[in-house]
Parts: C-alpha cells; structure tokens; sequence
C-alpha cells in the first residue's frame, strides 16, 4: 500500500470490530437480564406479542386475587347465615312446644315467647352486624332494586339472585306468558243429593272424608263443609248454582303438583238423583263413576324471550345475564299475556377474568335477613310472632305462625344454598382455572422474552473471540501504513 491518508484496511477491520462488540455487548446484556428482548429493536413482534402475554398474565393474577376475595366475602356471610339457621330451628322447637296446649302452662309459654323475642332480635343484629371490609352484607345492602315489581302489576314476589347491569344500566324484565297456570278444578251437581253418602276429598296437601245423613244433603251444605276442612285438604268449595245443584271445587295450590280429587266411597255417584261428575278440561272420571281426579298446570313463560320453569304459578330463569325467581299473581298466572318490571341497581359485581368484560363479570345478589323480610307475602313476615304481634305465640295463629317459620327457614337454606354453590361452582372452579392458564402464559411468554442461556453463553464465547480477533487485525491494519516510510530512505 503506497496510501497513508486513508486506511481501508483499518476502516474495515473497525467496522467489524464495532459490529462484533455491539454483538457481544448484546449477549452480555441478554446474560445480565436473563431476557432475549430487552428493547423494541431485539424482536419488534416478539415484544408485541410478549407485552400482550405480560398483560394477561397481570390480569389473571388479579382475577385470582379478585376470586380469593369473593371466596372470603361469601364464606363470611354463609357463616353468620349457619347462626340465623341454628336459630330459627329453636323457633322450631319452640312453637312446637307451645301448639302442645293442653301441656304447657301461661307461664311456660310466656317462657317461649321470651325466647322467640330474643331469636327474632339476635337475627335483625347479625343482619345488620355482618360486614366485610366495611361492606354489610345481610342487611339488604347487597340486594337488586327494582321498579315495578309489585302486586298491582301482576308480581306476588320477585327475588333477583344475579343480574349483569353493565355499566349501571337498568334491565327490563319481560315476562310473556303462553300458557296459564291453573289449579285442580272439579265440578259436582245433581238433581237430588238426598241420599246418604260419603265423599272423600282430596289434593296435594291431604285428604278427608266426609259423611252426609240421608236427607240433609244439599249443594250448600256440602260446599260448607268442604271449606270447613279445607285447610286440611286444601281445596275450597263454591255454591254455583242453588237451582241446579251445583258446585265447583278448586285446589288451594297451581300447578302440575297440584289436583282435586273427589271420591265417593258410599252412596251413588254419577247418576241422576245422586251426584254427578260434570267433566272438565284435563280431569278424568275414574273406575266405575265413583271417582274424578283434575290436575292443574303450571304457568309457562318466556322471560326476556329465554324459556323460563314453571312450577304453579312460580317462575325462574337461569341465564348468562338474569338469574331470578318470578312469582305472579292469580289474575297474571292465569291469563296469557306480558307483564314488564326492570332491575334498576344493586348486587355485588365480581370480576373474574383477566380483562373487564361482561363475560368475565359475576353478578350476586344478596337478600335481606333481617326479621321483616324473611316469610311470604301471603302469611307475614318473622317479625310478626314477636310478642303483641299477629302471629305470636300466645296468639291462636300457630298454624300461619308455623307456615312463617317454614318460609323464612326455606329463605336462608336457599341463600346458604345459593351462596355456596356460587363459591364452590364458579368461585372455586375459576380460580383453578385461571392459575392453570397463568402458567400456561407463563410458559409462552418465557419462550418469547425470555434469554436461552445455553445458545446465548455460546454466542457470546464467540462473540468475544471475534472481538479479540478483530482487535488483533486492526491493529495489524494500523501499523500496515509505517511500511510506506521505508521508501524515504
């Protein structure tokens, strides 16, 4: 080379030196931080894909966080629920001592009734005493508002168990009934029902008999008697026609469980001058004339166009938005038609999937526990057996007393219920779920960002050797040019 003012070959041997210190200073760092990609410029895909992976990876960890947290909430409402249940099982016992007149004293009932007055206190107390992180839970706090869910519209009762309101919104609820519910009906008439006989009568909840003496039977009579046990057999007798002769039965309850069954066991039946069967939609005359069984039938419906379960004139939707129990009136359940009520707020949202989506949100409701609302519409409330009150026990309404009790116990068992099946079936589940899924993002996450030390330690041995060679070089190219000075003699 006779050129001194540039050097080519030194020019060369620096790039080279540059790119493969670059490449070692690169494997250094990739070894220091155990990460393949440590900016944009190592794999631009790779950290899209990798920062997508991180994000659900930190959203499943809060998901199994958020699930933990609502295992806890719920297990600590169960548990005060575990205490109301206990309790109202002494009522139990307690009414059932105190319907055993005639071997209690007033002073033994009065004793009772203390008891019963505490129990109901005890219960509204822990109602309003349970609280998680500052958040009550059985006092009505956690329960669904809604707006126009009253008997005027053709709703008894209505309890909203989980309703996804996303965003706040309000949900209208339509109810479409296709088909009516009906209760066991029977009809009965007869020219002359003079004769002595003897019926029995019938349904779900118990049957009877009854005797009538030869010439003091008539339909008045034997509709008066019919009621008089109608608690018993729960069917109800209505005097149609004096003239004719004739009177109508109906079970007390709706529904496919529900039936009227009348059985002449003595006496002629189904013959001019004796009693006669007048055959009605659905009912059956059985055997040789002496007996007639109708059933009734339960409400269908559509809610919100999804096909809801009929049970009398009880309705319940299950659905990936609206979980409810829909009870309707005589005059709803009876009649084809749409009824409407919306669902304006409430409930306890619990987000379980790694993004905040509708379909990761899960929506509960939880009911008031206090006294006042546990019970029905139709016998009262638990309150009321309290002392001074409707149905206490120094008071004759033991029975409605009694169908209370079994009502509000119905109303916690369902809750406890309810509750547990949300942790066990959803909470317990999903949590399992999504730390399988962590791992598994994880895993592919790591074999996207993270640093294969076994190729990197063999790149980087070869990198330093490249330096080291190309260091070598240079400084063999930057001397090359002193040879030129041998020409000056």
């Amino acid at each position: 080379m006779s050129r001194i003012n540039t050097n080519i070959a030194s020019l060369i041997g620096s790039r080279i030196l540059n790119n493969n210190t670059m490449e070692l200073n690169k494997s250094l760092e990739k070894l220091s931080t155990g990460l393949r990609i440590n900016r944009g410029s190592d794999d631009p895909a790779g950290l899209i894909a990798s920062e997508n992976l991180r994000k659900q990876i930190r959203g499943t960890d809060t998901a199994v966080k958020n699930a933990e947290r609502a295992a806890t909430i719920t297990s600590t409402a169960e548990g005060a629920l575990q205490e109301v249940s206990s309790m109202l099982l002494d009522v139990q016992s307690l009414l059932g001592e105190v319907a055993n007149k005639g071997g209690m004293s007033s002073e033994e009932i009065d004793a009772n009734q203390l008891q019963v007055d505490s129990i109901i206190n005890s219960i509204d107390r822990i109602a309003n005493a349970t609280e998680f992180a500052g958040i009550k839970l059985l006092n009505g706090n956690l329960d669904y508002t809604t707006s126009g869910a009253v008997s005027g519209s053709g709703f008894a009762e209505v309890q909203i168990n989980s309703a996804k309101l996303i965003d706040g919104a309000t949900m209208t609820v339509n109810v479409e009934v296709t088909s009516g519910a009906s209760a066991g009906h029977a009809v009965l008439s007869g020219s002359n029902l003079s004769d002595a006989m003897t019926i029995q009568i019938g349904s779900n909840r118990g049957t009877t008999e009854l005797t009538f003496a030869a010439s003091s039977t008539d339909a008045s009579a034997i509709a008066s008697a019919i009621n008089a046990v109608k608690e018993i057999t729960g069917v109800s007798a209505t005097e149609t026609s004096a003239s004719a002769s004739t009177f109508s039965l109906e079970s007390i309850d709706f529904g496919s469980d529900a039936y009227v069954s009348v059985t002449v066991t003595s006496g002629q039946a189904n013959n001019v001058g004796a009693m006669e069967f007048k055959q009605t939609a659905g009912g059956t005359i059985i055997g040789d004339n002496s007996e007639y069984k109708d059933l009734g039938h339960d409400v269908e419906a559509t809610v919100n166009g999804a096909s809801a379960t009929g049970n009398g004139k009880k309705l319940t939707i299950r659905t990936a938005v609206l979980d409810a129990e829909i009870d309707l009136t005589n005059s709803a359940a009876e009649n084809s038609g749409n009824v409407d009520f919306a669902i304006t707020g409430g409930g306890s949202d619990f987000s379980l999937g790694a993004d905040v989506t509708a379909i990761g949100l899960e929506p509960v409701g939880i009911k008031s526990v206090v006294a006042s609302k546990l019970g029905n519409t139709t016998d009262g409330f638990l309150n009321t057996l309290k002392s001074g009150s409707t149905n206490s026990l120094k008071s004759t309404n033991l029975i409605t007393a009694q169908n209370i009790l079994s009502s509000a116990i119905k109303d916690i068992t369902g809750l406890r219920g309810r509750l547990g099946n949300f942790q066990k079936n959803t909470l317990e589940t999903t949590m399992n779920s999504l730390r399988i899924t962590k791992e598994n993002l994880a895993a592919a996450e790591s074999a996207v960002r993270d640093t294969d030390f076994a190729s990197e330690t063999s790149k980087l041995t070869r990198s330093q050797i490249l330096v080291q060679s190309a260091t070598s070089v240079l400084a063999q190219a930057n001397f090359s040019p002193q040879s030129v000075l041998s020409l000056l003699g």
